[in-house]
């Protein structure tokens, strides 16, 4: 019986009804690297935001942020302005750890709009040292991640967690005469993959039991 009894409550643990799919909550928060990019790094302005929804073992991600960048050498200033959103979704796979936590991989599709400019000299044999700018408006990117990650509640609501991100196919438009050095949300142009890093802080908002 008791053998019965254990069997028919793992069957009832693995079975996936209707209910299950109806939203369990929302956790919204922000990337603290962003944050902490932008106080220590003369370079660099941002933010990003996070949302994510719970839906079973699966949560469908969302995330936006702003992006400047401002790059000063000797001979060129650089500037880049911007804004980028990701949308894709996770699968957790330990959707019974008995205090929620939760390890993950997913995907994103990212998209930025953003403008340049760069103001340089350059060498000419008869004029002599001319000062040249190009400038670059609504351009925009694309491209895809694969993520993994962690999310730990560390009190009631609130949580910490990290996603690393593999990101590659970058795509762009609109970019006129100059190439793009540096595509918000995604960074620099010069590499056909890269990685990124998030950690996060977060409020999870119950949307049911």
């Amino acid at each position: 019986m008791g053998l019965t009894a254990n069997a028919q409550e793992e069957k009832q643990r693995d079975s996936v009804t209707v209910r299950d799919f109806i939203p369990r909550g929302i956790r919204v928060g922000a990337d603290v690297v962003s944050l902490i990019r932008s106080r220590y790094d003369d370079s660099f302005t941002g933010w990003e935001m996070n949302a994510e929804l719970e839906v079973h073992r699966y949560f469908l991600a969302f995330e936006m942020g702003n992006w400047q960048l401002d790059l000063t050498s000797d001979d060129s200033d650089y500037a880049n302005r911007g804004t980028y959103f990701r949308i894709g979704a996770d699968v957790n796979f330990t959707p019974r750890n008995p205090q929620g936590n939760i390890l993950f991989l997913g995907a994103r599709y990212g998209r930025s709009i953003f403008s340049e400019s760069l103001t340089t000299m350059v060498m000419d044999p008869v004029w002599g040292d001319q000062e040249v700018q190009y400038n670059t408006d609504d351009a925009s990117g694309r491209w895809f991640e694969v993520t993994g990650g962690l999310r730990v509640r560390l009190w009631k609501v609130v949580w910490l967690g990290y996603t690393a991100r593999f990101k590659f196919g970058l795509g762009t438009k609109g970019t006129g005469e100059m190439e793009p050095h540096d595509v918000p949300g995604y960074g620099t142009n010069d590499k056909d993959s890269t990685w990124g890093f998030s950690y996060l802080v977060m409020i999870k908002i119950p949307l049911r039991k």
